[in-house]
Order: structure tokens, then sequence, then C-alpha cells
């Protein structure tokens, strides 16, 4: 939490960090590490080369309903305070000189829930990056599915599965990173389905709330149950990661398989 223009309060810990350190240095609390959240640009600037990404589908004209009561006025506040025009940022770009297609959904736009634009951006970023031969990265960062839109919004979890795995049966490789937090259908579809499935240190990841589950199955949940520890631990993930670490970890994949 932002107290002001040069506190931020760690909500692991409550030390109190240096807004100014806190940004130079990943987004990360001076005293425990927690990972703070970042927007869709930060997560852009952390591991990829300086000016190397080029955006794509940033114009996409796609046709939504927006009947849903206060949907339309929730649209137009989001783009007002982020700067985005959506919940998913997609382009190219170069990882420590390595080409790769890279999507990023972020939580500050309607909590990054996937409607039929997003859905539709990540279908197109896919293909591209088919038919460019290049890497695909993807940063998951949402609440799931979302509900405004009703149906369209779950058939997005299928189409998105169906264009990867189109993509991962050419033999192309996918990186899916998991961040804070990942839930609902986009924990539930292409999250889960990367060739290397990778969390950052102490992201929720999960489908339903933790108070759902607890009432549908009647059993007290573990303390650290959808951390991304507890998923590692149950074997959903292949690594969790520090923020610090992420860039060189992405390179190094790349260069096992011989990515330029």
């Amino acid at each position: 939490m932002i107290h002001n223009n040069s506190v931020m309060t760690c909500p692991k810990c409550s030390y109190q960090n240096n807004f100014v350190d806190v940004i130079k240095d990943f987004k990360l609390c001076e005293n425990c590490d927690y990972h703070f959240r970042l927007n869709a640009r930060e997560r852009i600037n952390l591991v990829t080369d300086d000016n190397s990404f080029y955006e794509l589908f940033d114009d996409l004209k796609f046709s939504v309903n927006y009947d849903f009561p206060g949907y339309k006025e929730k649209i137009i506040k989001y783009r007002s305070l982020t700067g985005e025009s959506e919940a998913f940022i997609c382009g190219t770009s170069k990882i420590m000189g390595r080409a790769a297609a890279i999507g990023v959904l972020f939580s500050h736009f309607m909590m990054g829930s996937m409607g039929a634009i997003v859905g539709e951006k990540i279908k197109l970023l896919i293909k591209y990056a088919d038919e460019n031969k290049l890497p695909l990265v993807l940063f998951s960062a949402s609440g799931g599915a979302r509900m405004q839109e009703g149906i369209v919004s779950l058939m997005q979890m299928a189409k998105v599965s169906s264009a990867l795995n189109t993509f991962l049966r050419k033999g192309n490789l996918y990186i899916s990173v998991l961040t804070d937090p990942t839930t609902g259908g986009v924990a539930a579809s292409f999250a889960y389905l990367g060739d290397y499935i990778i969390a950052e240190e102490g992201a929720m990841i999960g489908f339903a709330g933790q108070r759902v589950i607890k009432e549908t199955i009647n059993e007290d949940l573990p303390n650290n149950f959808q951390s991304a520890e507890f998923q590692l631990q149950n074997g959903f993930l292949d690594l969790i990661i520090n923020r610090r670490e992420l860039r060189n970890l992405l390179e190094k994949i790349l260069r096992v398989h011989n990515y330029d």
C-alpha cells in the first residue's frame, strides 16, 4: 500500500519501504522480498531489452456486448486510470538479445479479467508467434473470466487453449509465467499449458476462492493453500523464481532451445 510519494508499506511484513528504492529494485520489499504487483509496462521493462518492445494488436477492433449494467462505464474508467485499452498487452521484443513474442495480463485493468478482446489478442499473438517462428512468453495476472460478458468470456478459455494446442503441436516453445494473482478461467486454461510453468515467489494461484472450496469439501485448508509454494510442492509448477532472476532464466531457456 502506498501512503504517500515516498513510502510503500509491505502488506506481508509491514516494513516501510522507500518508494524510489523499491521501484529501482524490481518492486520488491527491501526487508522480506515481497513482490509488489507490476503493471503491464513495468513487467515488459523488467524482462526485455531497452527499446526492443514493439506492440502488436493495440488497435484491435472487436465487437463486444457492453449491455451488462455499468460495464461500459467500468471500461471507460479503467482505460482512463491505466492509459491502456484493455487488460492484455502484447508484442515482440528481445530478452538479452533473443527475440520472443510476449504477452502480459495485468491486474490493474478489471483485475486482468479475460473477455472477448483479451482472448482475441492472445489468440492473435499465438498465431503471430507461430507464423514467425518465435517462442511465446505469457505472463498471467488475472481474476479469471470477465463475467460481465457472460458465456462469451468463458468461450475465450477454449479459443486460446485450442490456439495453443496448434502452436505446441508444431514444436513451438511456450513459457508460462504465473504472477500474483493467477486464478479462475486463466488458471484453468492457458496459464497451465506451458512447456515451462514458472511462478513468482508468493504468487496466489488457484481456481475458485478458498471460502468456496472450504464449503464445498467441508474441510480446513492448509495455511499456504493456493500459494505458488503450495503449487510447486504438489507438482503443478516447474519452478518458483525471484523476480530479480526472471530475465536471466528466460534467456537461459531460450538459449537451451536454440532461439536467437
